[in-house]
């Protein structure tokens, strides 16, 4: 399976008055195709740093990420831009919606810049069938404000898949929501990458990373460990064993 991220020895220094900060240390990492990657740390551990430059929003000091075969480190900024925009799909943990902006037209949004437009009836189905897609079809003309925590960030999902991205970066997409609200967005993760989306995850909660196939954990800048997670979470099956809410 060809590998959709491909690092080697990537680091990032940052200046400092007093001595260099030495957020990634020498990163060497391949994620293949269809993939469902957490990767965990305190903070300080480089996470976020990585997650950063993977995502095309910080560049590396040294060392090579290679992009679904398309070296990052060589883009110019308006390369870099057209490269998130039409190979990389984000989630947010405060979702990042237009306050006064419907949610179809939030999914909307990032079609305005594809390298081929769309029509707008096009723009439309594409968008609708996203937030199908995720379960929010029904509240597609509400605003952000008129939608609890779990609609915003299938919301925000939908917006993230718009393009059909190679790559889905879920940055604490559980971070600002309740248990089961939480079990049922990993589930559309879960869903999505049995699909074959590539999903990279960034948590610090370890039973969010159990929903996951793989964890990734840093410390200091490196990695120190990667491994197949032994007994996956099933976030249908959570969903199932929860006792049923009833209202007072």
């Amino acid at each position: 399976m060809a590998p959709i991220i491909q690092l080697d020895d990537l680091r990032k220094t940052y200046a400092s008055s007093e001595e260099p900060v030495h957020a990634v240390r020498g990163v060497s990492l391949t994620i293949t195709k269809g993939e469902f990657v957490a990767v965990m740390g305190t903070s300080g551990s480089g996470k976020s740093t990585l997650m950063n430059i993977l995502g095309c929003l910080d560049r590396p000091t040294s060392g090579s990420y290679l992009l679904d075969g398309i070296e990052v480190s060589k883009l110019s900024r308006d390369q870099l831009s057209d490269l998130r925009n039409h190979k990389i799909g984000f989630v947010f943990q405060n979702f990042n919606l237009l306050a006064r902006t419907s949610a179809l037209e939030n999914v909307e949004l990032p079609m305005l810049y594809r390298r081929t437009p769309l029509s707008p009836a096009k723009q439309r189905e594409k968008a609708m069938a996203a937030l199908e897609m995720v379960g929010i079809g029904k509240r597609a003309d509400h605003t952000p404000n008129q939608l609890s925590g779990g609609q915003q960030q299938r919301v925000a999902i939908a917006r993230s898949l718009i393009n059909d991205p190679v790559l889905l970066l879920a940055d604490e997409p559980t971070g600002n929501l309740d248990s089961r609200t939480s079990i049922e967005i990993l589930g559309i993760f879960q869903r999505l990458n049995a699909q074959g989306i590539t999903v990279l995850m960034v948590t610090h909660e370890p039973d969010v990373a159990n929903y996951s196939k793989r964890i990734i954990v840093m410390r200091d800048g490196k990695i120190r460990s990667d491994t197949q997670v032994a007994k996956r979470f099933d976030a249908a099956e959570e969903l199932r064993n929860l006792p049923v809410e009833t209202t007072p």
